[in-house]
């Protein structure tokens, strides 16, 4: 299916690494120009220089999400060299365990870390979008429907985050302005390998984790976060607004004891 992406342009947030740089990925495979914003220079160095000798266009960025001025000269950078922004991927963000007993000054600073940013990016991008009737699309995490434990800071992020989602595709409708959710759940990313390697036995918890989830019993790939999020940014997914879409193999939703026999 042709998405129609070429020469689009698509800012993603930690686009660098991870689910980010699988997004970075499909945007600029499907023609389009990604911009990686981040702190992760050497990184994001590498990726573009990587996609470049494929003949994709993909540039960094380098911000400190929590620098607001930055933030927002990279947008506007971003603007003056392309001359529009017709995407934008509020990815970057940190399950940082800030929790209940955790001090009042770590759960602000949670919450700069994984919304106060993508609030910032999207005023520094608000003119451009409307003026290309683009589209956002901010990656969220399971933990704001389901809860964790230990991370406070975090789940009120995305919690927010979600709530954003619609209070952004309402204000937006009217000018043909898209904004929608994706929604991992598990999924193998860097910080998630960090996450697990830490555990008493990693391989075990990889399988009992993968055992709890009801389609295909594996993990969700990056790159089926990616494939969903570049296809609702797409003209393809032209009337859908307002939307969380979780892309989790039914670990989120559906019964994980998953005691219904298989059907003959």
């Amino acid at each position: 299916m042709e998405l129609e992406l070429n020469n689009k342009v698509a800012i993603i947030t930690g686009g660098a690494k991870g689910i980010g740089e699988a997004i970075t990925r499909t945007f600029a495979a499907e023609g389009a120009v990604a911009c990686i914003f981040g702190r992760s220079a050497i990184e994001a160095d590498q990726l573009v220089q990587e996609m470049t000798a494929l003949g994709q266009r993909a540039e960094s960025y380098v911000c400190e999400l929590t620098d607001e001025a930055r933030l927002r000269e990279a947008a506007a950078q971003v603007l003056s060299r392309h001359g529009r922004i017709d995407f934008l991927v509020n990815n970057a963000g940190v399950n940082d365990g800030v929790g209940l007993r955790a001090p009042v000054a770590d759960f602000r600073a949670s919450l700069e870390r994984n919304i106060v940013h993508c609030f910032v990016l999207m005023q520094a991008c608000l003119d451009a979008l409307i003026a290309s009737q683009g589209a956002i699309i901010n990656i969220g995490t399971k933990c704001a429907t389901t809860g964790q434990g230990g991370t406070s800071g975090y789940a009120a992020a995305k919690g927010a985050m979600n709530a954003l989602t619609r209070e952004w595709a309402v204000d937006l409708a009217p000018h043909g302005v898209r904004v929608n959710a994706v929604i991992p759940a598990e999924v193998m990313t860097p910080q998630y390998d960090r996450w697990i390697s830490q555990r008493p036995d990693p391989a075990a918890e990889i399988a009992r984790i993968s055992a709890s989830i009801p389609l295909g019993r594996r993990m969700t790939t990056a790159q089926e976060i990616a494939n969903t999020v570049v296809f609702v940014a797409s003209s393809r997914s032209s009337h859908t607004t307002g939307q969380i879409l979780f892309v989790d193999g039914g670990y989120t939703h559906l019964d994980r004891a998953y005691t219904a026999p298989p059907l003959t």
